[in-house]
């Protein structure tokens, strides 16, 4: 059977942290959607890593990892990923693979075998994100700027949404198009015929050697991922499927057209693995104690003061990907019901409780004003004022791991969000680091 994680805000959850602390009893991590977009935090005593599309069951070498079908990949980004790993793990490419300059310069040598082989797996299926999807990405924002009553997305500018257009109209190219030489000569080309109009640079047979070097690179990683998993379910494997992004971003059912390019919900678990609704046993909704949002769109809880900025200093909020300053407000449990009820959670887990250590009051959004009405669910276009329960605050939560240790307002806090949300809350989190968390029974 496979659990699921995801996140049930506008992303950056903590999701990461979660999937470390569970994957040491699985024997597969899946990641399932969207890009290098996203990123995950890790700390392992004291020392940060950041990954970005390899899931976040990499450190325990019992564990399987996947990249899915449904993730599209920029090929220099996940070489990159890879080497630090590959780094770490063993200092192999430091004699095999200096990578100073480009792919097609690098010597790719058969005997170098890489410590990930048979612990990271790369879906065939999934598609392939090109220079031009960025140059892409970069111009479609720079004209949302300049046109009039549009408003920027605020993307990341790394071709996502440009990659995914492909693939639904058709024109995508996948992993496993690499090792055709025929057929990528053949989609490249088509590929290159269809951005003519936007008058975009970008010579062929370059980026066709670019990846054919990335083909043989990748080419122990890459396989039919869903029978893998298929195999899995059927030999009563412990399979996690791990989200990026959060389901306010969902391309459905979030804050359109402020979303990312995938389904960052419960469906996109299913389609971007093959697994279906028979597969999964347990979702587990990842949330932070408090709200954040990167990039443009309505923020119904987002703090312009103080505070603010005291969510942001304490909690370090800023972009793994890009380091952008993320917005932040207090927490939104209207949203939260939303995405509980879409994703079907189990049981939840609340990250950074300790960000609000030292606070004299809390507040959390449990309802909204909605064209002169009070409401308990997200309208259409989220033109929401919202209906605050106040907290009394507390202080020294920081790397407690134990419920009865928490001070008494923190612990109603955390009761309230339960009752309100109707879900059971499962973990808490109380610092960056991979141990502090509180396990409720």
């Amino acid at each position: 059977m496979a659990d699921v994680v995801l996140g049930v805000q506008w992303g950056d959850e903590g999701k990461g942290k979660i999937v470390d602390s569970l994957a040491k009893d699985y024997d597969f991590v899946v990641r399932f959607q969207g890009g290098h977009n996203a990123g995950h935090t890790l700390v392992i005593d004291s020392v940060k890593y950041a990954l970005h599309l390899i899931p976040s069951g990499i450190f325990y070498p019992r564990c399987k990892n996947i990249i899915g079908n449904g993730v599209v990949i920029d090929l220099q980004a996940l070489d990159s990923e890879m080497r630090q790993f590959e780094n770490l793990f063993c200092g192999y490419l430091q004699d095999k693979m200096s990578h100073q300059g480009s792919m097609t310069e690098s010597s790719l040598q058969s005997d170098a075998v890489s410590p990930l082989v048979g612990r990271l797996f790369i879906s065939n299926r999934a598609h392939v994100i090109l220079p031009y999807h960025i140059a892409l990405d970069n111009l479609a924002e720079t004209r949302r700027k300049q046109t009039k009553g549009i408003e920027a997305i605020g993307t990341t500018g790394k071709g996502i949404g440009p990659a995914y257009s492909d693939k639904v109209l058709r024109n995508g190219i996948q992993v496993g198009d690499l090792f055709d030489e025929d057929l990528l000569r053949v989609k490249l080309e088509a590929s290159l015929q269809n951005i003519a109009p936007f008058h975009l640079s970008f010579d062929r047979d370059s980026l066709f050697v670019t990846m054919q070097e990335y083909a043989k690179r990748f080419a122990p990683f890459v396989v039919d991922t869903t029978q893998i998993l298929w195999d899995a379910v059927g030999s009563n494997k412990k399979i996690l499927l791990e989200g990026a992004q959060g389901s306010m971003l969902d391309i459905d059912h979030g804050t359109y057209p402020f979303v990312t390019s995938s389904n960052t919900s419960i469906a996109g678990a299913l389609s971007g693995t093959g697994l279906n609704t028979r597969d999964i046993d347990s979702v587990i909704g990842i949330m932070k104690a408090y709200c954040t949002r990167v990039g443009n769109g309505n923020f119904p809880t987002e703090l312009h003061d103080e505070v603010g900025e005291f969510l942001r200093k304490n909690g370090a909020e800023f972009g793994t990907t890009t380091g952008r300053l993320r917005r932040c407000g207090w927490l939104d449990l209207v949203a939260i019901k939303q995405a509980v009820r879409l994703n079907g959670c189990t049981e939840l887990a609340i990250m950074k409780l300790d960000v609000l250590d030292g606070l004299s009051e809390v507040q959390v959004c449990i309802a909204y004003e909605y064209q002169g009405q009070k409401i308990d669910y997200m309208p259409y276009n989220l033109q929401v004022k919202p209906i605050y329960k106040r907290f009394a605050g507390w202080n020294k939560t920081a790397s407690v791991r134990n419920l009865e240790e928490l001070p008494s307002n923190a612990r109603e806090y955390i009761a309230f969000i339960e009752e309100y949300i109707g879900c059971k809350i499962r973990l808490v989190s109380t610092s960056p680091e991979r141990n502090d968390i509180i396990e409720i029974g």
